[in-house]
């Protein structure tokens, strides 16, 4: 998936630019309302690096192992897995979210993908059932491609988000939305701002 292909999908303009017709375009096509479409699309946004990334980058080096997943990584382990994404993903996932061990490889084909990264083969099965697509399973990357958005709006539905929303466009719902996608405030401020602005494009 890309912006491009968003807009192809909803029907306008792939030129790649996320400005208002985009926007309307797009909360009209999800049936959401101004203040849903604001925070939604402003979150994906986020995550997303401005709709440009939409699989999991798991090319790290040997520093950012020890940096972010030291646990799965003792002593020199990680010097075996650096600038592998594959090896990384089947060992840091393995044996979690309904994947199998390492060696079956569920860490990587069940990685992290879409507008709100869906990982783990449990999460996968789940969003699968809830789209009725079968296929999702034995290919994984449509969540990256054909239903990235449609992933992050399973995430809203299943963590129930779309009430935080209902209470417009404050800081707080912008502050406890950003606690419930990231575990944090990583990124809050850029948040805060696309929330507002896309809210502009549609009220």
């Amino acid at each position: 998936m890309s912006l491009k292909s968003l807009q192809a999908k909803i029907g306008v303009t792939a030129d790649g630019v996320f400005g208002p017709g985009t926007m309307k375009k797009a909360m009209e096509f999800y049936k959401l309302t101004p203040a849903r479409a604001a925070h939604f699309f402003a979150q994906t946004a986020h995550e997303t690096g401005d709709y440009k990334l939409f699989a999991e980058n798991l090319n790290y080096s040997t520093q950012g192992l020890q940096n972010i997943f030291k646990k799965y990584f003792p002593g020199n382990l990680s010097d075996l897995y650096a600038r592998n994404p594959e090896k990384i993903a089947n060992r840091v996932y393995a044996s979690r979210m309904g994947n199998g061990d390492e060696k079956s490889g569920d860490g990587w084909k069940f990685r992290g993908r879409g507008a709100l990264q869906l990982t783990g083969k449990d999460n996968y099965k789940a969003f699968s059932d809830y789209l009725k697509k079968p296929e999702i399973m034995t290919n994984p990357d449509l969540v990256a491609t054909t239903y990235s958005f449609e992933s992050a709006m399973f995430f809203f539905d299943k963590n129930k988000l779309w009430s935080i929303c209902d209470q417009g466009i404050n800081d707080a719902a912008i502050l406890a939305l950003t606690k419930r996608i990231n575990g944090g405030t990583h990124g809050l401020a850029d948040r805060s701002e696309k929330t507002k602005k896309y809210y502009e494009y549609v009220k």
